[in-house]
């Protein structure tokens, strides 16, 4: 009779682990979900700003062009890391962009300029707490396939810790700003 208890205790704390395993794993995805959305609004973003500002200086044809080949890559890309290691240099070239632009009165007195400036600012924000959110689900799942009993069920069924996603060193630099 003790076996049996036992037992139905032991497989009902296996099916709930399990749960909580498979829930984690969603929320991770749907946390990555919610990153490539707003990625995908950047991209969307991105050709409107370009066209926009491309009337007002040649120079500034060098970082268009890297801004596109970048976003194409990124639109190609299929691993959340590497797609985020490419929208980190989009993220660069676009603040480089915005920095320069002061040199033009009648650009950053242009609506249509403002307005997708305004847009992407939101949308670079998005990203940054969709970012945010993806680490935290990886956190809390992470420590779930780390800590005891738990692990054991994860370690069993071949669930694997997912990477966090971070910053690089030169985001963490100030923006050079040259006229």
């Amino acid at each position: 009779m003790w076996f049996i208890i036992i037992v139905v205790c032991f497989i009902a704390y296996f099916v709930y682990i399990y749960n909580k395993l498979v829930v984690g794993k969603n929320r991770v995805e749907e946390a990555k979900a919610d990153i490539d959305v707003q990625l995908k609004r950047r991209f969307d973003l991105i050709p409107n700003l370009i066209e926009t500002v491309k009337g007002y200086k040649e120079y500034e044809s060098d970082t268009f062009a890297r801004i596109t080949e970048l976003r194409t890559k990124a639109m190609a890309g299929k691993d959340l890391k590497e797609v985020d290691e490419i929208n980190k240099e989009i993220s660069k070239e676009l603040r480089g962009l915005f920095v320069n632009v002061e040199a033009y009165p009648e650009l950053k007195a242009n609506t249509n300029f403002l307005n997708l400036q305004e847009e992407l600012a939101d949308t670079e924000n998005k990203i940054q707490a969709s970012r945010r959110f993806y680490n935290n689900m990886v956190k809390e799942f992470n420590i779930l396939t780390e800590i005891l009993p738990s692990n054991l069920v994860a370690t069993l069924l071949r669930y694997r810790k997912f990477e966090m996603l971070s910053i690089g060193d030169d985001e963490r630099e100030n923006i050079k700003v040259e006229f």
